[in-house]
C-alpha cells in the first residue's frame, strides 16, 4: 500500500481542557502492511535510489518527496522480509502461539526518508505524531534495517532515545559499534573493522606496495578507507591517490601510475564512476572491492569485463534459503503499489489500462500525430500481471548470491528467537524486577533488547549459529575474485577466506592459483610474489617499477613526479651565507670585539688601583670566557659534524659555567664585606653609647673635672680587620672549583652520551634536515642546569651585597 495520507501534527493545549492538533507536515512513505498480529516488526529497506525532486511550492501543505530509481537488488531483499516472516509464521516450534505482523518502508537510500520511516515507526502505525505514541493493536517489537550505515546512524540515534532494538543486516560501519552513541543498535553483518583488515592483508600478501583508494562520501567508505590506510601505511604501502565519490575522479583514476584500486562504496555510488571508466577505456586496472558491491548486478554493465575482470573482493557468508525463489517468483503484481512500480519496471510496461492508452497516443503523436481506434483498443505497453518473472534474467530472481540477503534473513530469525523466549519466560526465573517476566502482548523495547542482547539460535536450513557480542557478530569473508567466460558471462569464484576471529596466523587463506588476473603480465608477476613478505620501512619512498611492484628508493633519495626514478632528497642545514647564519656570525664577532677591547683596556691600566681591586686575573678570566660564549655560536653554522656538535655544546656549557663562578667569586667578596660592615657599624654603635652614658653619668655626679664630649664618628669604620678575610686567591678558587665540576660533567657526558650528527628524515618527506643530536637528554639539561644554579648563586649573593657603598665595592 502507500502511505501517502501518513502526517506529522502539532497538538498544542489552549486553556486549561480544550487541545488542538494542526497539521503541519505529510510524510510520503511507500512500503507493506500487515498489524493485525499479536506483535509488529518493523523493516526498512533501500527499495529506490533516491529522492524525486520536487516543484518547490510553498502554498500548499508540505509533502515530502518521492522516491525513484528502482533497485531490484534491495526488493529481494524487501520480499526475503516477507518471505522469513510467513515462514515463522508457519512454524510450529517458533513462537507457536505468536503471529507476527510487519510494517515495512522504503528508506529511498536517502536519510531523511529513513528519519520519516523511524518516527511513522516510533509514534504509530497510521499517522506520526512525534514524542508520542498514538498507534493501537500490536506492540511494535524491532525495526530490521535501515540499509546503508548512514541510514542506520541516523536511524539508531533516535531509536536508541526509546531503547527500541534495532537489527541491521546491511549497516557495516565500524562507528556503529560504539554503545555510547547507539545502545540499541545490532547487526548480523560483520563490522568493517574485520573487512579493513582483510584487505590490507590481502595488499600485503601479494606485496603491493602502490596502491589507491576511492571511498564513498559516507560513513560507511570514510571508516573503511581510513582503518585501511592506517594499517598498511604502517607497513610501508605508499598510498598513490585517495578519492572519495561522487566527485568526477576519471582523470585521477585513468592518470594514476597504481594500478591496485581500493574501492569502500556501495554499488548505488560506484555505478556512476563504472559507467564514466568504461566510456573512457580504462583497463588495467585490479580492483579490490568491498562487500557492499563485490556481487551486485548493478555494476554489471556493458564493457564491464575489460574494466573489472580480475577483481578481487570480500563478501560475507553467502547460504541457500529453499522455498525463497519460488517466493520471489509467485509475486502478486496487484498486491501493492509498491509491487506494481516493481511489475511495471521490470517489464516496461503499464498495469493500468488508461496510462496505457494515453502513453500509445504520446507516441502515436510523435510519429504522425494521429492514431487509429483499432490501435487504441490493444494499447501498446499494456501488463497483464501474468507476465512470467523465470524467463527474465534479472537480479531479483537471481539466488546464486544470497549474501545481504540472508543477512536480511539471519535479522528477522533474531528478532522471532528473542521474542520467543520472552514469550517462554517462567514466571519467577525472569529477568526484570525480582525475576519477572515480560508479557508478549504488552512489553517495553528494552525488555525485547535484553532477550536480543542474549539470543543465541542456529538458522534454519544453514545451522549457522548466530549470537551478538556486543552487538556484532563474527567477521568471516569469502575472498571472490570475478572470472568472466568467453561469453562475457561473470562468475563470481571463491578464491580464499578471511575468519577475524581466528589466530592471526590462520586469518586468511588464499587459493592462489585460482585467480584469474587481467592479462598474462600482471598473472606472472603475481605468481612471482605470493611467497614474498613485505617488510616495514620507515623511510624513504619508493618509485613505480610495473603495475605491481614497486621499488624502495634509498634512505637518503625520495621517488620523482613520476614515481619511475629515485632521485637524491634536498639536504639542509644552518649555512654560514644564509640571512641568518650571517646575522649569527655579525652578532657573535661584535660583542667578541667588544669584550677584547675591554680586556685591552684592562691591560693598559693593569697598575692602576682599580685593577688591582678586582684582582686581575679573575677579571680576565670573566672576559675571556665571554668571548669564548659569543665565538661558539659559530659553530652551529655550517653542515654538522661530530666534533662540531661536541664542541658548540661543551664550549657553551663551559663558558657559561667560567663566566657565572667568576662573577660569584666577585659577588662572594662583596657579600662579606657588607656583612662585617654591618657587624662594624652595630659595634660602633654600641661603642658610642657606652661613652655616651658614662659621660653623662659622671656629669650628673657633680664632678668638675668631667666634660661630656661626642669622640666617636659611627661612620667611620676605616679600620675594621675583618672586611677582607676573604681575599684573591680565595675568589679565584670558587670560580676554579665551579668551572672544575662542570667540566667533569661534561667530560663524562662526552664519553657516555656524547653528542653527534645526525639526518633527519622524518621532518619533512623530500629533505633531510642535518642537525645535531645531544645524545642526552639528561645530561644536557643537567650541565645547562647547574650553569643556571650559578647564575641563581651569584644572584643572590649581589643582591645581598647590594647596600654596600661604592667606596667599598
Amino acid at each position: 500500500m502507500n502511505f501517502t495520507s501518513l502526517s506529522v501534527w502539532l497538538c498544542s493545549v489552549k486553556g486549561q481542557a480544550q487541545s488542538t492538533c494542526k497539521l503541519k507536515a505529510k510524510f510520503n512513505l511507500s512500503g507493506y502492511k500487515d498489524v493485525k498480529k499479536k506483535v509488529v516488526v518493523g523493516g526498512m529497506f533501500p527499495v529506490h535510489m533516491r529522492i524525486a525532486s520536487t516543484d518547490g511550492n510553498t502554498s500548499r501543505v508540505p509533502v515530502s518527496s518521492g522516491c525513484e530509481g528502482f533497485n531490484f537488488r534491495t526488493f529481494r531483499w524487501t520480499q526475503t522480509m516477507l518471505f522469513a516472516i510467513n515462514e515463522i509464521n508457519e512454524r510450529k516450534d517458533l513462537l507457536p502461539n505468536t503471529d507476527l505482523g510487519y510494517v515495512i518502508y522504503d528508506s529511498c537510500f536517502t536519510i531523511s526518508k529513513a528519519v520519516e520511516g523511524t518516527l511513522t515507526y516510533l509514534t504509530g502505525q497510521d499517522e506520526a505524531v512525534p514524542n508520542y505514541r498514538c498507534g493501537s493493536g500490536a506492540p511494535l517489537a524491532a525495526l530490521v534495517g535501515a540499509g546503508g550505515s548512514d541510514l542506520s546512524i541516523a536511524t539508531a540515534r533516535i531509536l536508541g532515545l526509546y531503547h527500541f532494538p534495532q537489527v541491521s543486516y546491511f549497516s557495516s560501519c565500524s562507528a556503529l559499534e560504539s554503545k555510547f552513541q547507539f545502545p540499541t543498535f545490532l547487526r548480523t553483518i560483520p563490522n568493517d573493522k574485520h573487512q579493513s583488515t582483510a584487505i590490507a592483508k590481502l595488499v600485503l600478501h601479494f606485496g603491493w606496495t602502490w596502491v589507491g583508494t576511492i571511498a564513498a562520501d559516507d560513513d560507511y567508505g570514510k571508516y573503511g578507507i581510513k582503518d585501511f590506510k592506517e594499517q598498511v601505511e604502517e607497513a610501508g604501502v605508499c598510498i598513490s591517490f585517495s578519492e572519495t565519490l561522487p566527485k568526477r575522479i576519471v582523470q585521477t583514476v585513468a592518470e594514476a601510475t597504481a594500478k591496485i584500486i581500493v574501492v569502500f562504496s556501495s554499488d548505488v555510488d560506484l555505478s556512476p564512476l563504472i559507467t564514466e571508466l568504461i566510456r573512457h577505456n580504462v583497463t588495467n586496472r585490479t580492483w579490490i572491492a568491498s562487500e557492499a558491491w563485490v556481487t551486485s548486478a548493478l555494476i554489471m554493465q556493458p564493457g564491464v569485463r575489460s574494466l573489472l575482470g580480475g577483481t578481487l573482493g570480500f563478501g560475507i557468508k553467502r547460504a541457500t534459503i529453499p522455498g525463497l525463489e519460488q517466493h520471489l517468483l509467485d509475486l502478486d503484481p496487484f498486491a501493492n503499489p509498491l509491487t506494481e512500480e516493481f511489475w511495471e519496471t521490470l517489464f516496461n510496461c503499464t498495469l493500468h489500462y488508461n496510462k496505457a492508452l494515453w502513453q500509445m497516443d504520446q507516441r502515436a503523436k510523435e510519429v504522425n500525430g494521429t492514431v487509429s481506434k483499432a490501435k487504441r483498443a490493444l494499447p501498446d505497453g499494456l501488463c497483464t500481471g501474468k507476465e512470467d518473472l523465470a524467463r527474465l534474467s534479472n537480479t531479483y530472481t537471481d539466488v546464486s548470491q544470497l549474501r545481504v540477503t540472508y543477512s536480511v534473513y539471519k535479522a528477522v530469525y533474531a528478532v522471532a528467537h528473542a521474542l520467543h523466549n520472552m514469550e517462554h519466560c517462567v514466571e519467577g526465573k525472569g529477568p526484570f524486577n525480582g525475576k519477572d517476566c515480560a508479557d508478549i502482548t504488552n512489553f517495553e523495547p528494552w525488555q525485547l533488547m535484553y532477550y536480543l542482547k542474549n539470543v543465541r539460535f542456529k538458522v534454519p536450513h544453514t545451522d549457522e549459529e548466530i549470537y551478538f557480542e556486543d552487538g556484532d557478530v563474527e567477521g568471516f569473508y569469502e575472498i571472490i575474485n570475478w572470472q568472466f567466460d568467453s561469453n562475457g558471462e561473470i562468475s563470481y569464484i571463491n578464491v580464499g577466506h578471511y575468519n577475524g576471529t581466528a589466530a592471526p596466523e590462520d586469518r586468511m587463506t588464499i587459493k592462489n592459483d585460482s585467480i584469474v588476473w587481467n592479462n598474462e603480465i600482471l598473472e606472472q608477476h603475481n605468481q612471482s610474489v605470493y611467497s614474498s613478505q613485505i617488510e616495514t620501512y620507515k623511510h624513504g619512498d619508493i618509485f613505480l617499477k610495473d603495475a605491481r611492484e614497486c621499488i624502495l628508493c634509498g634512505e637518503d633519495d625520495w621517488s620523482n613526479e613520476a614515481h619511475d626514478a629515485c632521485v637524491p632528497k634536498i639536504i639542509e642545514f644552518l649555512a654560514f651565507g644564509e640571512p641568518l647564519g650571517i646575522t649569527l656570525i655579525v652578532i657573535s664577532a661584535f660583542g667578541a670585539l667588544v669584550t677584547i677591547a675591554v680586556a685591552v683596556v684592562f691591560i693598559m691600566n693593569i697598575g692602576t688601583p682599580l685593577v688591582k681591586a678586582n684582582d686581575a686575573l679573575l677579571s680576565f678570566s670573566l672576559l675571556f670566557s665571554l668571548v669564548v660564549t659569543f665565538l661558539c655560536s659559530i659553530v652551529f653554522l655550517g653542515e654538522p659534524q661530530n666534533w662540531s656538535c661536541m664542541t658548540s655544546q661543551v664550549a657553551l656549557a663551559l663558558g657559561f659555567a667560567l663566566c657565572l663562578s667568576s662573577i660569584m667569586g666577585k659577588a662572594a667578596v662583596l657579600m662579606l664585606r657588607a656583612q662585617a660592615l654591618k657587624a662594624a657599624r652595630a659595634r660602633s654603635k654600641a661603642a658610642a653609647k657606652a661613652a655616651k652614658a658614662a659621660a653623662e653619668a659622671a656629669a650628673n655626679s657633680g664632678s668638675p673635672d668631667v666634660i661630656v664630649t661626642n669622640t666617636t664618628n659611627i661612620n667611620d669604620v676605616s679600620v675594621n680587620p675583618e672586611v677582607d678575610r676573604l681575599t684573591f686567591a680565595h675568589q679565584r678558587a670558587i670560580a676554579a672549583v665551579a668551572t672544575l665540576i662542570q667540566a667533569i660533567a661534561c667530560t663524562v657526558w662526552l664519553i657516555v652520551l656524547p653528542p653527534h650528527a645526525f639526518k633527519n628524515t622524518s621532518a619533512q618527506n623530500i629533505k633531510i634536515i642535518l642537525e645535531c643530536d645531544e645524545g642526552s637528554v639528561v645530561f644536557i639539561c643537567c650541565i645547562f642546569a647547574y650553569d643556571i644554579l650559578l647564575a641563581l648563586i651569584a644572584f643572590i649573593f649581589a643582591f645581598i651585597a647590594r647596600k654596600l657603598e661604592d667606596h667599598f665595592r
